[in-house]
């Protein structure tokens, strides 16, 4: 077994700054961010010595005026209360534009034009015009680019997690995740058809889904999610909620999962046995479901856990990582989730770890406890992937008691 890099400690001390500085920008980002994500990629590229034609000049700035207005409203139509789905695509697509333009913005109109100074390659207007045109040619390959990998069916991850604890018996079973395949705005049904087929051809014994199955209500989305029914598993499908259904009457996903044939392990646990030897499959509802106000939703793993021996191995699902603490203090062998996207549109990472303890791969967490965050096989909001790939993680268990494999 392998450990990234992809961790923070987990020590509470250094954990509530970073909370209380992610609350602080949580507060103020509604505000915040769509003037920087509009005003700075406009200020680079059209007002920094470039000395534009005046038409070319009043035309740009009138289309990042026009952003800086349409992105929120048309994000506010989109998921606000009247859910208008071709308002959400506009908005997100526009989110996902602006922030690409926004970091390499950033980045070439700091780092260019002192090199190309350096370089001798032209005279202040040429420079700041290389610096327009480089801006505008990366942001153009990274946007067709991230919505190909947004779009495409996610590329199987296949590794190998050996747990002190698991029986012989168990040795090779074979447990696919997915999760966070947000069916939504775009209607991406025959995706989800594909993305079943994909896991059909893995020999799944227990197939999860981590949660956050879509953005709607599960009346809205019930076509995309359908294909669900037709993955296989030599034992078990299970799910657990995430953090967007409980934006989208969570119970409604509960039943059509249970519906679809998946079980939903809210707050309970099945047991998984073969070759005389059994692992406990245990999954907690979100950590947000608390504060739903929906009757009986909340994350429980001590009820979890009830009645299960406490000599068995445990695999948790959990659909944020950071639920990771709970898991560890309880002994839990493996944990599975997803939420995190992988930063989904670089470097959105960053903001990602202030708030999760992992952002992709295995962990190691406590004394036995192992954590696999998955970047999720779907996206959310804007329809791009950059340098954040999607996933459909093959994960085969392996015991330190089995015989040799040759």
């Amino acid at each position: 077994m392998t450990e990234t890099s992809d961790t923070r400690p987990a020590d509470g001390e250094a954990r509530a700054p970073r909370r209380s500085l992610l609350r602080t920008l949580l507060r103020y980002l509604p505000l915040i961010a769509p003037v920087l994500l509009w005003v700075v990629p406009c200020w680079v590229l059209l007002h920094t010595g470039q000395d534009w034609p005046m038409p070319v000049t009043l035309t740009g700035t009138g289309l990042f005026a026009l952003g800086l207005v349409g992105m929120p409203l048309a994000m506010a139509r989109g998921h606000g209360r009247r859910q208008e789905d071709r308002a959400a695509i506009a908005g997100d697509t526009l989110l996902g534009v602006s922030w690409v333009l926004f970091t390499w913005s950033v980045l070439l109109g700091v780092a260019l034009r002192p090199a190309l100074a350096v370089a001798g390659v032209g005279e202040g207007q040429d420079r700041a015009r290389i610096v327009t045109w480089a801006i505008l040619g990366v942001s153009a390959v990274l946007l067709a680019w991230g919505y190909t990998e947004a779009r495409r069916v996610p590329r199987v991850r296949r590794l190998d997690v050996q747990l002190p604890r698991l029986g012989a018996g168990l040795d090779g079973v074979r447990v696919v995740l997915i999760t966070d395949t947000h069916y939504g705005p775009l209607d991406r049904a025959r995706w989800s058809a594909r993305v079943s087929d994909t896991v059909n051809t893995l020999d799944a014994d227990l197939v999860c889904h981590a949660g956050d199955i879509a953005d709607g209500t599960a009346d809205r989305r019930r076509a995309q999610a359908s294909p669900l029914a037709t993955v296989r598993a030599t034992r078990a499908r299970v799910y657990v909620t995430g953090n967007h259904e409980y934006y989208s009457e969570a119970q409604g996903w509960v039943d059509l999962m249970d519906e679809l044939g998946w079980e939903p392990l809210r707050n309970r646990h099945v047991l998984l046995e073969r070759g005389g030897d059994t692992l406990v499959v245990a999954g907690v509802d979100d950590v947000t479901a608390g504060s739903s106000g929906l009757a009986g939703h909340r994350a429980d793993l001590a009820g979890a856990l009830d009645g299960a021996d406490p000599d068995l191995p445990v695999l948790l699902l959990a659909h944020q990582p950071k639920f990771i603490d709970r898991a560890a203090a309880a002994g839990v062998d493996l944990q599975l989730s997803g939420h995190t996207h992988g930063g989904q549109i670089w470097p959105f990472h960053h903001l990602v770890r202030l708030d999760q303890p992992a952002l992709a791969g295995l962990s190691r967490h406590g004394a036995r406890t192992v954590l696999y965050t998955s970047r999720g096989t779907g996206f959310w909001g804007p329809p791009f992937r950059v340098f954040a790939p999607s996933e459909i993680t093959l994960l085969v268990l392996r015991s330190p008691n089995a015989p040799a494999r040759t």
